[in-house]
């Protein structure tokens, strides 16, 4: 069943919106979230974590992924996160990248990509990391990278909030036609 279930990525930096979005288009579109399973790990870990931890995230993110998915009835999947963040992070934080995430890159499957932009003010919480807006920008631009360099079709979402949902509903609407 998960095979004909159309995913949707929402990548970019931390604090662009990116769960918010998730959860407003899986309501319109009668879809499913796959959460960001970063954020309930590293609760648990009182956001602490090194290179090492970023693997164990990132099998944990695909095994969320694989166990909602498989058991889901839904036609659509929001997904707040995938190995391009992880890959991200891992060269961002650490300047290397485990194997096994880059290994993981070239199997994933998606059918659109909504590149979050970090043009909306940076919300503070427990996890947070960057809040200047360079390192923001760096950040965006290093996933912009990755969105060019790939084949899978992908959108900028800039804007307000109500601007990113009208956005990412028109990029889904012509995805889907």
């Amino acid at each position: 069943m998960e095979n004909q279930i159309k995913k949707i990525v929402l990548i970019g930096p931390e604090s662009t919106g990116k769960s918010t979005l998730c959860n407003m288009l899986a309501e319109k579109y009668d879809g499913i979230v796959v959460p960001e399973f970063a954020r309930e790990y590293l609760m648990q870990k009182g956001g602490q974590y090194n290179f090492d931890a970023l693997l164990d995230i990132a099998k944990g993110q695909l095994e969320l992924e694989e166990k909602l998915l498989f058991n889901s009835n839904k036609p659509i999947a929001f997904i707040d996160t995938d190995m391009y963040v992880m890959k991200v992070w891992c060269e961002f934080v650490f300047d290397n990248c485990h194997h096994w995430i880059l290994n993981q890159i070239t199997e994933m499957h998606c059918d659109l990509y909504l590149l979050c932009n970090a043009d909306i003010p940076w919300v503070k919480d427990e996890l947070r990391e960057y809040p200047d807006n360079a390192t923001r920008q760096r950040l965006y631009h290093h996933y912009k990278d990755i969105m060019i360099n790939q084949q899978v079709p992908w959108v900028e979402i800039s804007g307000g909030y109500e601007e990113r949902f009208e956005k990412a509903t028109v990029a889904i609407d012509r995805f889907l036609k």
